[in-house]
């Protein structure tokens, strides 16, 4: 009874996947018939030249993007969620996108002490995203030396918000000393945005999912293990030390390279783990594992959809619209379940 409940949800999360693909491409300041999008992705192609144009080169582009940032922050909210046990833990709870920010800022809002040709360098798009996987990886390495000293993995998890905290401040005293223009440009990018990227810059986000999604499969077992702690862990015979490292590894791959290309895009990775376990009352991870890449996708199509506004001339960022979505989630979720867990 179970497996045909799961396989009947699992059907319908995929047509509803392929659908809002579809909805995700007409929508916008140009309205394109979905028949025109549907002969343009699977072989053909749109009766006019500027629809063909505008798919294939922007809007195909972002909704890929979105996917994979969906993926991505879904997959790792699940993995930070059962390594703390904490139902708040999410994508970002080790800190390392403030060490994306940090690097960030220190390109944008630190340009002003730097050789004019060095900061017209780093503020290139490619400059941007190497100064954020450079402040993610830092913050990795320091937390992966840390975590050697430590037994505890809920101090791991005090230890990356005081490494948030860190970087954090650090940003507000660059802040303190810069322009408006300076300050402005930051804001932007602060705010996430999937519609930038180009071909290329999809593929090495796709690599880099990849080999998060890939080490994630390797945790799968060992998550499974960790729901009833450590200690349980431990006596299945498994290495808590290994697998605290891939589960964090494959973590910091998605959300230093998906910050990295999107900029911090909050609430996907905290909400959607839970409405993963909330459809099919399961913490089965294999499950979940697949779940949550189905509703992040869909999710992340949806509020870039929503960014979109179809009918106006202006696109939201799209950091705000999964707050708006994703906060009013989480609260019915608390409010359905009385607690979460």
């Amino acid at each position: 009874m179970f497996k045909s409940r799961k396989t009947v949800i699992f059907t319908i999360l995929t047509l509803l996947l392929l659908l809002t693909l579809l909805l995700n491409i007409s929508f916008g300041q140009v309205d394109i018939p979905m028949k025109e999008v549907f002969n343009s992705l699977f072989g053909g192609h749109a009766s006019k030249d500027t629809w063909e144009y505008i798919i294939v080169n922007f809007r195909l582009p972002k909704a890929i993007t979105a996917i994979l940032v969906g993926i991505g922050l879904s997959i790792s909210g699940l993995l930070m969620q059962t390594l703390f046990r904490n139902p708040l833990a999410g994508p970002y709870v080790l800190g390392l996108s403030s060490g994306s920010s940090l690097g960030v800022a220190f390109v944008i809002l630190g340009a002003t002490f730097l050789p004019t040709f060095l900061s017209q360098i780093l503020l290139s798009q490619y400059g941007i995203i190497l100064a954020s996987c450079i402040g993610s990886l830092l913050v990795l390495l320091l937390i992966l030396i840390v975590s050697q000293q430590l037994k505890d993995t809920m101090s791991i998890l005090i230890v990356g918000l005081m490494f948030s905290s860190f970087t954090s401040a650090i940003v507000s005293v660059f802040t303190y000393f810069s322009s408006a223009e300076q300050l402005q440009k930051y804001t932007f990018w602060s705010m996430g945005s999937i519609g930038n990227l180009s071909w290329k810059n999809i593929v090495l986000l796709s690599i880099a999912v990849f080999i998060g999604l890939l080490l994630s499969l390797l945790s799968l077992k060992p998550l499974d293990a960790l729901l009833l702690g450590e200690n349980y862990a431990k006596s299945m015979g498994l290495n808590i030390k290994k697998a605290r490292y891939i589960i964090i590894l494959a973590t910091s791959v998605f959300a230093g390279s998906i910050t990295a290309f999107a900029g911090p895009i909050a609430f996907i990775g905290l909400a959607v783990p839970h409405l993963g376990k909330l459809l099919f009352q399961t913490s089965n991870h294999k499950v979940l594992f697949f779940a949550t890449v189905l509703i992040g996708s869909i999710i992340m199509l949806f509020c870039d959809m929503v960014s979109q506004m179809p009918g106006f001339d202006f696109t939201l960022p799209i950091n705000a619209i999964t707050s708006i979505i994703g906060a009013p989630v989480v609260i019915w979720l608390i409010v359905r379940k009385k607690s979460i867990q």
